[in-house]
């Protein structure tokens, strides 16, 4: 198996990823590998192919041409039949934190968990909710409904569903969008805690205070590339510039 950046045995390894949408070309060429613990924060502008990015990794879309490897077990590109549908096996290594919630507002935390759990095939469902609910410090709000959570609350629980069957690697698209300063504290809080529990993770985000803060390796992308890539080695005033001028040269 190949290594990632740190020498370890690469959890989430990426080659050659292309998508294209009629004329647009969404990813170009996208490569990393990331080990255990390894977090990499991606940064762009709008249209720059990062949600894209994700979903690839994610299972929910295929790609064009490339591979994705997750710890060995290997992903081809090209698209598949339409009757396949997503591949399972793929999707149950990844969690997934995007834009919506994936959760029912008329359902309790606990139920909304205890159902996700039957889905994933989990033995004792409301034993595997309750554990995730006390991760992210949420067991106190078990039997209230999500519609009566704040926003915070909602990106908590999201994030333990997305690690009730204990995946691989944990995909985040703008987590961190419509929270206040202290929501933002403790979701940051709870990211790092999973970080230093050997979690690999994969951000996307426009903020670029939060990502650097979480992130072992940063990429800048830009049109459907990435114009840089590599182990975070400067402060937030030198990336700030990097992207800059990366989105100048784009423009």
């Amino acid at each position: 198996m190949a290594s990632s950046a740190s020498g370890a045995a690469a959890v989430l390894e990426v080659t050659g990823l292309a998508k294209r949408f009629g004329h647009v070309r969404a990813l170009r060429g996208i490569g990393f590998s990331l080990g255990p613990g390894e977090s990499l924060a991606v940064f762009g502008p709008n249209g720059a192919g990062k949600t894209t990015l994700l979903r690839v990794l994610a299972g929910l879309l295929k790609p064009d041409a490339g591979t994705v490897r997750f710890g060995g077990a290997r992903g081809d590109g090209g698209v598949a039949p339409a009757s396949r549908g997503p591949d399972a096996a793929h999707r149950r290594r990844v969690g997934l934190i995007s834009h919506y919630s994936l959760l029912y507002d008329g359902l309790t935390a606990g139920e909304n968990l205890a159902f996700y759990a039957r889905l994933y095939a989990l033995a004792e469902p409301r034993a595997a909710a309750r554990r995730a609910l006390e991760g992210v410090g949420l067991e106190a709000r078990a039997g209230d409904p999500v519609s009566t959570f704040s926003r915070g609350m909602v990106q908590r629980l999201a994030i333990a569903r997305a690690l009730l069957h204990d995946p691989d690697v944990l995909l985040l698209d703008e987590p961190f969008s419509g929270l206040d300063q202290r929501a933002a504290a403790t979701l940051r809080a709870l990211l790092g805690r999973l970080r230093s529990e050997r979690r690999t993770m994969v951000l996307v985000t426009h903020n670029i205070d939060e990502g650097l803060e979480l992130a072992t390796h940063v990429a800048i992308q830009v049109a459907g590339a990435f114009a840089s890539l590599g182990a975070r080695d400067g402060d937030l005033a030198a990336y700030r510039a990097r992207y800059a001028e990366a989105t100048a040269r784009d423009g």
